[in-house]
């Protein structure tokens, strides 16, 4: 009964997939819905397969500090690789889940130097936590709660000063006295010096009228006076008169008035009080992120001094009495019946139906992380493709810690439990970038903060198992990086084959490879580079230049349109053409292109590197009369496909007695000159 009862402070498992691992939560609320269910508040607390490997590599190092100031007993690699298992990482992140989703209880502690890491692996169910991960933010933070205990928190006590010895320290960086017991006067005349304090402090706030306006009556006033912060002042000034009474009461009103104190609490204005209440509503005692997000034009100190004063106010109590009146009404505690129903990854024996439950595995598997054969019940682990299955106690060790008993190659020998093998228990970022689907942008996106450059060595084994099992490895594998490959099943097949096959060693011929030197001089003497033209400089240009253009250069593939050739089609006309001299930039086109190339040679490509200058092309009166006997359609497909015929509309353009298109009247173009015209950028 004790076992199903969870209470506010719990750390329990919560499930939330039938295959991946249990959810550690904390308890903070329990609240019933209005359809009668119980919803729990809990904090999250994530695993080291959960955050990227950047993080991981930054908890691996914490955690070799923590061992060599601990001084922790040596540990053996399973022993590291599972307690990689046991360590969570706190967060501030709170979520709501239904309280049947709950599979049990564990402990969480805060990891202390006194602590034997060994010890967390003998207790079931036991987790600890150094550091504060933030799921926004994507960082691993030290936990400000950290108990400082050890020899480097002990204080250092120096050495007694012999008699007659002078102090050599610098007094500057030493306290100062503020207050002598041993005073020469009596506690009635302190106090009565005290009510002269509180009394001038009383007509100093009457005199300011910004108090005034805070303080409209005299009690109020005079309750601000009686604050600690005069209190102290007047200390402050028997001090230092050297308790001479006459000349301390001198001091409290010199010259230009009597000395106002004002603390925290009179120098904050309602609005700023409110904003207190409300982040410390949101982050508690965090004042830190109080400050950042609610307050950042207050010092730190000021905040802090303005809560311990809030405490002492009405304000405080009543809001305690308030939470304490929510809490009675929330649940305390909840009970949840042990959850009994079978897993969906249960394999169901092989005379069962097949394809239920997983039903069809090969036999002869064993468990992928203690290797045995024998088990009261098997649970499907993995993709689907892979047939692994896990042994019952492996299972619930999967279920409850996040990983495998022992560092397996499915889950990586030298990579920790926050990569694991396959596409399933990937983070969802990580799962689609690996997804065929998802394009290049969107996966440099997802993938800009853990990429890491890495290279892949195949072995000999590795090789000669793509000979011996090409029947048992994958179709078309390379072009499918992201399916996986049950290595494991493909090596033990190749050592089996491997003593049947010929004795006579496989001849691998090695690759010549030109050296770097070679291959970079080749490189260059096939694409030379081209000198840059400084910026702003000027750049001359022929007039006769102007007619050509580069993107027309190329064309001509097709056939020309020939004039005395009948065609009872919609008339068309054809750019570039002899046939229709046309203009562009004001000149024929006919004097621009070049011939059409015969049907069987192969048309050049422009090396972008030997390109000319660009050309500025100016519309005229027939070009934009061209552009208006075209349709919409025609002009898009025109713009497209600039080496096709062009559609005119009947009586769009006039047609010559011969029925073909008339070429719109020429404007005299001013004569043609070798002058540069010099452009400037």
């Amino acid at each position: 009964m004790a076992a199903n009862m969870y209470r506010v402070g719990d750390y329990v498992y919560f499930e939330n997939s039938s295959s991946n691992p249990y959810l550690v939560r904390r308890i903070e609320e329990l609240n019933k819905t209005a359809n009668g269910n119980v919803e729990a508040k809990v904090v999250c607390l994530f695993r080291r397969r959960d955050i990227s490997s950047s993080l991981n590599s930054l908890a691996d190092s914490n955690a070799r500090e923590f061992e060599e100031e601990s001084k922790q007993p040596p540990m053996t690699e399973q022993q590291r690789h599972q307690l990689k298992h046991r360590e969570l990482f706190l967060s501030r992140q709170f979520e709501s889940l239904p309280a049947t989703h709950i599979r049990g209880k564990c402990s969480v502690t805060l990891l202390n130097e006194t602590d034997i890491l060994g010890q967390y692996l003998e207790k079931e169910d036991c987790f600890f936590y150094s550091l504060v991960f933030d799921p926004v933010q994507k960082t691993l933070l030290a936990d400000q709660g950290e108990i400082r205990v050890g020899c480097k928190y002990q204080a250092e006590i120096p050495e007694r000063l012999a008699e007659g010895e002078s102090d050599n320290r610098n007094q500057q960086k030493m306290e100062m006295k503020v207050w002598d017991p041993d005073n020469p006067l009596t506690d009635r005349q302190i106090d009565q010096f005290l009510v002269v304090a509180r009394a001038v402090g009383t007509f100093a706030r009457a005199l300011d009228c910004s108090s005034s306006i805070r303080q409209p009556s005299l009690h109020m006033s005079a309750a601000a006076a009686s604050r600690d912060i005069t209190l102290f002042h007047a200390m402050d000034t028997l001090q230092r008169n050297g308790y001479d009474l006459a000349r301390a009461m001198a001091t409290l009103v010199p010259q230009g008035g009597p000395v106002l104190c004002r603390d925290e609490m009179e120098e904050w204005s309602a609005s700023e009080a409110m904003l207190f209440e409300e982040a410390l509503e949101k982050y508690g005692k965090d004042f830190n992120d109080i400050r950042q997000d609610f307050l950042p034009w207050k010092s730190l100190a000021s905040i802090v001094q303005f809560y311990y004063m809030w405490k002492t106010t009405d304000r405080y109590i009543q809001q305690k009495r308030l939470k304490a009146a929510e809490a009675d009404s929330k649940l305390k505690q909840v009970y949840i019946p042990t959850y009994t129903k079978p897993n969906p990854n249960q394999i169901i024996s092989v005379g069962s139906k097949p394809g239920v439950n997983g039903a069809g595995f090969q036999k002869g598997l064993s468990c992928e992380s203690c290797h045995t054969s024998q088990s009261p019940q098997w649970y499907a682990w993995g993709p689907p493709n892979m047939q692994c299955r896990l042994c019952a106690s492996c299972w619930i060790y999967w279920k409850k810690y996040g990983g495998l008993k022992t560092p397996t190659q499915l889950e990586g020998v030298t990579r920790s439990a926050s990569e694991p093998h396959s596409r399933g228990h990937l983070s969802r970022p990580e799962a689609q970038s690996l997804s065929p689907y998802t394009t290049s942008a969107s996966r440099a996106k997802l993938l800009a903060k853990n990429r890491q450059t890495f290279l892949l060595q195949t072995t000999r084994l590795t090789r000669l198992s793509r000979r011996l099992c090409r029947d048992v490895l994958q179709r078309r594998a390379a072009r499918r990086p992201y399916a996986p490959i049950n290595a494991n099943a493909i090596k033990a097949e190749c050592s089996i084959r491997l003593p049947k096959a010929a004795k006579a060693p496989l001849k691998i011929h090695p690759l010549t490879r030109l050296p770097l030197a070679a291959i970079v001089k080749e490189l260059a003497a096939q694409a030379p580079l081209k000198p840059k033209t400084p910026r702003g400089s000027k750049t001359p240009i022929n007039r006769n230049q102007l007619s050509q253009s580069r993107g027309l250069a190329g064309l001509g593939g097709k056939r020309g349109y020939e004039g005395g050739e009948t065609d009872t089609r919609a008339p068309r006309m054809r750019v570039g053409t002899a046939a229709l001299p046309f203009s562009a930039n004001g000149r024929p086109l006919t004097a621009a292109l070049r011939p059409a190339p015969a049907p069987g040679t192969k048309r050049q490509k422009l090396n972008p590197a030997d390109a000319p200058n660009p050309v500025v092309f100016v519309a005229t009166k027939d070009t934009r009369a061209l552009r208006k006997a075209l349709t919409h359609l025609e002009l898009r497909r025109a713009a497209r496909a600039p080496n096709l015929p062009l559609k005119v509309k009947p009586g769009g353009l006039p047609l010559r007695p011969g029925g073909a298109l008339a070429p719109p009247a020429v404007p005299p173009h001013p004569s043609s000159t070798s002058e540069p015209i010099v452009l400037e950028d």
